[in-house]
Formats: structure tokens, C-alpha cells, sequence
């Protein structure tokens, strides 16, 4: 067990055994000195914060947005942590998914046609994921591979705790897209996150009036299996960790159209909702890794102040 994986388990044992007050003032001190002492993750932040809110912004305002949003990511990980010591019941209570989201994605699950729900790395994903699987509806997602392997493996055994199904992004027993087509034929949701391409085979789109790339998977599982395709917007109240459904979008085009076009169309769809809730909570959108295709130098470049977990992410 190298050190990164001892810093993860250190995490969840010490974490989950603090009441909870406890952890979260210890977090939020983490994330003000963070913002204090600045550093590249915190550069980066700040820049991908400057894209969302615009140039009109005064830089002491920024700065307050970027403390702010520090603060969220690190409450995202005290949560995390402690997910896997909580009862169902504190998992219900703990994410609230607005009431029609509430009721579309269980008219979904009921009908049989399953759902695909595009995220944002924004609130706690997570929390969301426990509790769709809490509900009792079945929950299937991706995960990339993250280094080392016993780090990738120790997530991947923190998410299936939850109740979740998590596939790799390679090396399956069959590739990820077929397994969800699957998946979602038989009433299931499929999360994934779709703010950030991890790959070389993104979408490009306009985002927040610049060029980044975004993946294609939720667009073409839509367009491959007719499952509805939602954007999922995600935030932090003080009580608890929020989501709202906004869709189905409409999918694109004939369906004789190209599928490279379709896809380019409902991917610039997805950016655009994606945007419009980002804009609306940009605190708590937790992106700390370069975004746009523009971005150089040395607040462009770094990695976040605590590494970024294996994301549930779009790339299938």
C-alpha cells in the first residue's frame, strides 16, 4: 500500500469516526488555507470561476466566490468519507431531488425505459448516487481508472457499498456503452458526468463563450436506446446536498440525420443546461483541472489541492 492509498483509508477511518462538527471545521480550515497559501489547483479554480462569472466581476468578489468554492469542495470530501457509515434513512435525508425529478426518474425506473442523467462535477454526486440506490431504484455508472490500482479499487468498493454498479472505463468484461445500453433497457439509471471530457474523443461545444470538449456518452446512449436524457443541476444548502432534473431534452434532428451531427447538437444541448446551472450555484462547481481548450500557463496548469476521485464520468 503506497502512501496515496494510505492517505485514502487514514481518510475514511478517521473521518467517519469524528462527529460530524467536528470534521466539517477541520475541513473548511483545510480550505482556507488552501485558498490563503494558493497553489495550482487553487489558480485553477479561480480561473474556470473567472469563465463562468465574466470579466465584470470586482477581483474581491472573486475572491470570495474561490474561498467559497474551496470551502464546498472540501465539504464534498468530508462527506464523502464519512458515506459509507450513514443509514439509509440518513441517506434519504441527507440529498433532496426536487419533487418532479423525484417523480420523472420514478416513472422511468416503473416503465422499464430507464433514464441517463448528465452531471456536473458540482454538490456531491455521490450523496446523489446513494440515494437514487437508497430509493431501491437500480443505479448503474462508469468509473475511470485511476493510479495507483489499489486507490481505483478502494473507490470502486466505496461506491458498490452505496448500492451502486460501477464499471470500468476499459478493461471489462464487455466494453462499459454495451453493458448501460443493457442497463438502461432494463429500467435503470445511468449517471454520468459530462461537464469535463476525459478523454481524446470529446465533443467539442461552446461553454460559457469559449471552446472545451465534453463526452459523448449520455448523447449517444440517448440517441442509441431512446432512454430519456436529463441534466442533473447540483448545489449545497446549509442542511444538505441538492439536485434538480431539467428535461428530457429533446434529442436532435431526423433520426435518418448523421449520428456524429446528432450527437454534436445534443451535446452543445447538454453544455448549455450544464451552464445554466453552474451559472446559478458557481460555489459549488468543484472544477479544479484545466477546463478550456484555450487555457495556458500557470494558473491553467495543476492538479487540485487533494486528488480528484475516479469520475463517473460520460467517456463510455
Amino acid at each position: 500500500m503506497n502512501l496515496t492509498e494510505l492517505g485514502y483509508v487514514a481518510g475514511w477511518r478517521l473521518v467517519r469516526a469524528l462527529p460530524r462538527p467536528v470534521a466539517a471545521a477541520a475541513f473548511r480550515v483545510g480550505a482556507d488555507r488552501a485558498h490563503r497559501s494558493g497553489g495550482a489547483g487553487t489558480a485553477r479554480l479561480r480561473a474556470n470561476l473567472r469563465r463562468v462569472v465574466g470579466p465584470g466581476l470586482p477581483e474581491a468578489e472573486l475572491d470570495d466566490l474561490l474561498r467559497r468554492g474551496l470551502r464546498s469542495y472540501a465539504r464534498y470530501w468530508m462527506e464523502a468519507f464519512r458515506l459509507p457509515a450513514l443509514s439509509r434513512e440518513q441517506i434519504l435525508t441527507g440529498f433532496r431531488l426536487d419533487p418532479a425529478g423525484v417523480e420523472s426518474l420514478g416513472a422511468d425506473v416503473a416503465a422499464g425505459r430507464g433514464a441517463v442523467v448528465a452531471l456536473p462535477h458540482a454538490g456531491n454526486w455521490d450523496a446523489a448516487g446513494a440515494w437514487v440506490a437508497a430509493t431501491g431504484w437500480p443505479i448503474t455508472t462508469v468509473a475511470e481508472r485511476l493510479k495507483p490500482e489499489g486507490v481505483y479499487q478502494r473507490f470502486l468498493a466505496f461506491r458498490r457499498s452505496l448500492g451502486m454498479e460501477i464499471l470500468p472505463t476499459s478493461g471489462g468484461a464487455r466494453p462499459a456503452f454495451d453493458v448501460l445500453v443493457d442497463r438502461l433497457r432494463a429500467g435503470t439509471v445511468v449517471p454520468l458526468l459530462a461537464d469535463r471530457d476525459l478523454s481524446a474523443r470529446g465533443v467539442e461545444v461552446d461553454f460559457f463563450g469559449a471552446r472545451t470538449r465534453m463526452p459523448p456518452g449520455p448523447a449517444l446512449l440517448a440517441l442509441h436506446t431512446g432512454a430519456p436524457l436529463y441534466v442533473a443541476h447540483m448545489w449545497y444548502e446549509p442542511d444538505a446536498a441538492c439536485g434538480a432534473l431539467e428535461g428530457p431534452l429533446v434529442l436532435p434532428g431526423a433520426a435518418d440525420a448523421p449520428l456524429d451531427q446528432r450527437v454534436r447538437a445534443l451535446t452543445q444541448r447538454l453544455a448549455d443546461t450544464l451552464a445554466a446551472g453552474i451559472a446559478r450555484h458557481p460555489e459549488d462547481w468543484h472544477m479544479l483541472q484545466r477546463m478550456w481548450l484555450d487555457q495556458r500557463g500557470a494558473g491553467d496548469v495543476g492538479a487540485a489541492p487533494v486528488p480528484a476521485p475516479p469520475a463517473a464520468d460520460g467517456t463510455v
